[in-house]
C-alpha cells in the first residue's frame, strides 16, 4: 500500500466534468494498492496517516496532525502508484493488486478514515479523474508499508 500525501489549501476531483469532492484546508491522499496488501497494513498506513505530522503550529513548526487539527481529507485512488517503472520505458502492472480487490481495499481505506476521524471525501474508483489541487508549502509524503 502506498499514500502519496500533499497538504493542500484545497482539492476537488471530478469525473466528466461534474465535482464528486472537494476539501478546503487539509490533505489530498493518492493511494495505490500492491498484490500483497490487506486489511492489517491499512489500519496500521490509517492511523499513521492521521497522526503524522503535516500542518504548521502557531510558531510555523510541521507539528501538528490531522486529528490535531481536524483539517479535511481527500481520497483519491490511484493504481500507477503500484507500477514497477525500474525496466523498460512501460509501466508495468505486475504488482498492483486487481482491479476488485483494490477497489475494496478503497472502500475500506474509506470507512477507516471515517470511523477513526470523521467525513472523508473521496473520488471514484476506475473513473478517469481530474484533480485540482493548490499545494501548500509544498508539503508532500511518500508512504509504504
Amino acid at each position: 500500500m502506498k499514500l502519496l500525501v500533499q497538504r493542500v489549501s484545497r482539492a476537488s476531483v471530478e469525473v466528466n466534468e461534474n465535482i464528486i469532492a472537494s476539501i478546503d484546508e487539509g490533505v489530498l491522499v493518492f493511494v495505490g494498492f500492491d498484490k500483497e496488501d490487506n486489511s492489517k497494513k491499512l489500519e496500521s498506513l490509517t492511523d499513521k496517516l492521521l497522526h503524522y505530522k503535516i500542518f504548521n503550529n502557531l510558531k510555523g513548526k510541521v507539528s501538528l496532525s490531522l486529528l490535531e487539527t481536524n483539517h479535511e481529507i481527500l481520497i483519491v485512488p490511484q493504481v500507477t502508484l503500484s507500477v514497477g517503472t525500474k525496466k523498460g520505458t512501460k509501466p508495468s502492472f505486475s504488482q498492483a493488486a486487481i482491479p476488485e480487490v483494490g477497489e475494496k481495499l478503497f472502500e475500506e481505506f474509506k470507512e477507516l478514515l471515517e470511523k477513526k476521524f470523521g467525513a472523508t471525501a473521496s473520488g471514484k474508483f476506475g473513473a478517469n479523474m481530474s484533480v485540482n489541487l493548490t499545494n501548500e508549502g509544498p508539503i508532500t509524503f511518500w508512504f509504504e508499508l
